[in-house]
């Protein structure tokens, strides 16, 4: 058989370590194990989102609603958007797969910055596509230099604001000048996965809600401040002509049925989301207190999660684990000496310090 030469090279997305495989790995209880790997809710889904998924569960005999009516409508009234702007993905990571279908082919161009979510340059090489990587600034997008980045095969720019895995955030007058400045014929992607846990975050939506950008694509989730991870639901916002194309190449009955009951739910409950936000500034303090006492340099991080500079990632990693502490090592983001810690509940938080301390 004739493999794809697109995937001689591709590098294999590394997830983090699901709890019962290292539970079965170190004979450890399941349970005595924290996972702080992955970006997820420490205080898990919202009890409205569990509350309809039982009530759902009887149907998951019929197929679901291909077109999600129902949740595309909520999202849209909350946006102030129309149902046609917006496509639903099995998680946020199938958009992304969607623009990759929609745009790319060989020989065309994909701009992404250094220390870029890993997803975007391995779909871009599935594709054949080029990727041009520009170097950060301060672990962050230098968005000036990603737009000079721009040629003219260039098809797509991602930009993830607040970024995976730094957790570095634009500022906001750049943000808006590169939004601006992008050519007409460049899509523009903007992941915002984190979005919910910035206090006054930059709103784009305006920008396809009146018409005047029409390469913008704004990602959102519900895996992150919603704690629906395991359900792989998100959407993305654009123009309703280019979310047609996406409609196109979008596989029927992507989202299941729980998963838009939750999600519908979910969308109602503000005060879980007012909770988890109040939850990941209090961790994001504790640790970055606990850093500097230490002496560890860090990145100051704008999402759930923040990284820390330990020596030797997969050692330090290797030494947590050990103690039922899963984190996730940064080598695979040519960040080797680093580690990523998602924020957790605040006993959580002292125990992942706890293990560091001893690991290190």
């Amino acid at each position: 058989m004739q493999i794809n030469p697109f995937l001689n090279n591709l590098p294999v997305y590394q997830p983090g370590r699901p709890i019962e495989e290292v539970a079965r790995e170190l004979g450890l209880p399941a349970d005595s194990i924290i996972k702080v790997a992955s970006n997820e809710n420490p205080f898990g889904p919202s009890p409205l989102a569990v509350a309809a998924m039982q009530k759902a569960i009887a149907g998951v005999n019929l197929y679901p609603d291909g077109n999600a009516f129902y949740l595309k409508q909520k999202l849209a009234a909350k946006l102030g958007v129309e149902p046609a702007n917006l496509v639903l993905g099995n998680g946020s990571n199938e958009i992304i797969e969607f623009v990759a279908h929609a745009m790319l082919g060989p020989g065309d161009d994909v701009v992404v910055s250094q220390f870029c979510f890993a997803i975007y340059p391995i779909v871009a090489k599935m594709s054949g596509a080029n990727v041009l990587t520009v170097p950060a600034r301060n672990y962050g997008h230098d968005l000036t230099a990603m737009l000079r980045a721009v040629t003219p095969r260039t098809k797509i720019v991602f930009v993830a604001n607040p970024n995976n895995p730094t957790g570095t955030l634009a500022a906001r007058e750049d943000l808006i000048q590169f939004v601006n400045d992008v050519p007409d014929g460049v899509l523009l992607v903007m992941d915002e996965a984190y979005l919910e846990f910035l206090d006054d975050p930059v709103d784009l939506v305006p920008l396809i809600r009146l018409g005047a950008r029409k390469n913008l694509l704004l990602m959102r989730t519900f895996s992150k401040i919603y704690g629906l991870a395991g359900l792989r639901i998100g959407y993305g916002i654009g123009e309703s002509g280019f979310i047609a194309a996406l409609e196109k190449v979008r596989q029927p009955f992507n989202v299941n049925l729980l998963a838009q009951s939750a999600a519908l739910a979910a969308l109602d409950d503000q005060e879980h989301v007012r909770k988890t936000r109040s939850n990941n500034s209090l961790g994001l303090a504790f640790f970055e207190r606990a850093f500097r006492d230490l002496k560890l340099e860090f990145v100051p991080s704008s999402a759930n999660f923040i990284l820390v500079r330990v020596g030797h990632g997969q050692k330090v990693f290797e030494a947590m684990q050990k103690q039922g502490v899963i984190t996730r090592p940064m080598g695979g983001y040519q960040l080797p000496e680093w580690l990523r810690i998602s924020i957790g509940t605040p006993q959580e938080n002292e125990r992942s310090l706890k293990a560091l301390k001893l690991a290190l």
